[in-house]
């Protein structure tokens, strides 16, 4: 660090982020005697939650299982009114636990880290603030969510581009296109939920289509009279239920094959599942993931879902995923998506069959010399998932090791998804190496946090200071994460998944999330900790 800090304040404890990872560990480790202090980059709560304000907003995970089960007064008084919740509801949720709870008091807002240096002689991190301000702790716990820092712009001339441009990501407040001419890039599931909401208030809608996504209805609706109080009523069975599911989310799962059935009952079954809508539509058969020809039948239902819905033969063609397999890439959840191209004022443009050559001042133009007028551009094209956030700071361990050039060269690797060799106590939460985003992202978080609590208190009451991934260790991990996913169909396919990196041009591709859930996991780094941290050398 070449410019020195104005102040610096000593902790034991820093976390780096506010969502829900930070202010579960500054809950847990405060009430536990120790001294902790988080750093957000916001000027508020939320997380994720607080920056993707964008129109159609939504969670994927019902309402009262994207919640948290750590304290019984604060599940009964809080009142979820749908089955999916908004952006708003849930950072209203968040603003509540923080107040209700006293955290905000330990919480500097406004406050972006640039770097965080390891000094060997005492055995502490000093991460230094934009403002100059610095902090000394003996942890660093980095709660910075896997999908928080958005992909660099890798639009052919869009320099050029004259217009107004908005980003999904920390999308204006009060922004109004009402009647405006809007171009939409990304069809992910911030694409899929963002085009329908913009398709009813602006004038025209050009969405431009790299890759088509299998898109699940969500089926939203609002809880009906007395289900919240019977939800309420069962919670402690829910939310174990919950933890008994590698997603980490109760699913009425099916347990046979797709073709231990005949093909009338295995279409009542998808037809069943896509009325119900949301994620149990992916447990229609225990196989969808494992099995080419089971997989290849869900996508020949979803096509022909497609079919029946989009009035355009052509557009319904174009919609239509044909190069990975189904969940593959993120599934996908929202509402009335492939219906929103049957509107007059919406327009897809598919650059997969007429590719695009270069933005243009007042639009963009295709290879075949076509273009297209906007004057607003909305980019949903994705996140630098898992690493970005840890890459753009720059954090220096042992022997003063960056650590983003050794993951831009050697991938993102971690112990058990909780440190990195070379960055002694530096913890990550719920991100690289654990389940986190191919589960309930709250119920993973619990997981780890708890993990964590463990860790520390263990730490404190035997006298160890540091605690570092053994790279050997760290290595035979990324090979299980990388083993089991081989196991399925995630990486099968044309599927560009940022699961393993393949968005962002130039980064090094190993899949990063685990895909064996949050219960094989549980067992693995519970026996970790029961073995004297097995895999980690603490001292």
């Amino acid at each position: 660090m070449t410019k020195p800090p104005t102040t610096v304040t000593d902790y034991e404890v820093l976390v780096v982020g506010a969502g829900f990872s930070g202010l579960h560990l500054l809950h847990r480790l405060r009430g536990a005697g120790h001294l902790v202090h988080v750093v957000e980059q916001a000027p508020e709560v939320g997380g994720t939650w607080y920056w993707n304000r964008y129109p159609g907003a939504r969670c994927d995970v019902e309402s009262v299982d994207y919640s948290y089960s750590w304290d019984e007064d604060l599940q009964q008084e809080w009142d979820w009114t749908e089955k999916y919740p908004a952006q708003g509801d849930i950072l209203a949720y968040l603003k509540h636990v923080a107040d209700r709870f006293d955290l905000r008091k330990d919480i500097d807002f406004n406050t972006t880290l640039t770097g965080a240096e390891w000094d060997e002689s005492q055995c502490l991190w000093t991460a230094t603030a934009d403002d100059g301000r610095a902090y000394r702790a003996r942890y660093l716990l980095m709660a910075v969510g896997c999908l928080s820092v958005p992909k660099d712009i890798d639009l052919p001339g869009f320099d050029k581009f004259a217009g107004h441009v908005l980003r999904t990501y920390d999308w204006p407040e009060g922004e109004d296109l009402n009647g405006r001419t809007v171009g939409v890039i990304g069809t992910g599931s911030t694409g899929a939920q963002v085009i329908p909401a913009l398709s009813e208030t602006v004038g025209d809608l050009t969405v431009i289509q790299r890759t088509p996504n299998f898109v699940i209805p969500t089926r939203n609706r609002p809880l009906h009279d007395g289900e919240l109080d019977e939800i309420k009523a069962e919670y402690a069975d829910r939310r174990a239920r919950n933890r008994s599911h590698p997603a980490g989310v109760f699913r009425s799962d099916n347990e046979k094959n797709a073709f231990d059935v005949d093909a009338r009952e295995r279409y009542a079954t998808f037809q069943e599942r896509w009325e119900g809508g949301g994620i149990n539509f992916l447990g229609s058969f225990a196989d969808l993931m494992f099995d080419q020809a089971a997989n290849d039948a869900v996508a020949e239902f979803v096509h022909a879902k497609i079919d029946e819905i989009v009035d355009n033969p052509g557009t319904a063609a174009s919609l239509k995923p044909r190069s990975y397999p189904l969940g593959a890439k993120r599934p996908v959840i929202a509402t009335d998506y492939y219906e929103t191209y049957n509107k007059d004022n919406v327009h897809l443009v598919d650059v997969k069959r007429n590719p695009l050559d270069t933005f243009t001042e007042k639009g963009f133009r295709l290879a075949d010399g076509t273009e297209y007028e906007i004057d607003t551009m909305v980019l949903a094209t994705g996140f630098d998932a898992f690493t970005g956030p840890f890459t753009k700071m720059d954090i220096r361990g042992t022997d003063g090791r960056s650590l983003a050039q050794v993951w831009n060269r050697e991938g993102a690797k971690t112990q058990l998804g909780f440190g990195a060799a070379g960055f002694p106590n530096m913890i990550i939460v719920a991100g690289v190496g654990s389940p986190s985003v191919l589960a309930n992202m709250v119920t993973a978080i619990e997981q780890h946090v708890e993990w964590i609590s463990r860790l520390l208190d263990t730490m404190r009451e035997q006298g160890y200071t540091t605690i570092e991934a053994h790279e050997s260790a760290q290595e035979a991990w990324v090979q299980t994460v990388e083993d089991v996913a081989a196991m399925t169909l995630w990486p099968n396919g044309d599927s560009g998944s940022w699961y393993r990196g393949a968005n962002v041009e130039g980064k090094v591709q190993l899949f990063m999330p685990y895909a064996a859930g949050i219960v094989e996991y549980g067992n693995a780094i519970d026996k970790s900790a029961e073995n004297d941290y097995e895999g980690f050398v603490l001292s």
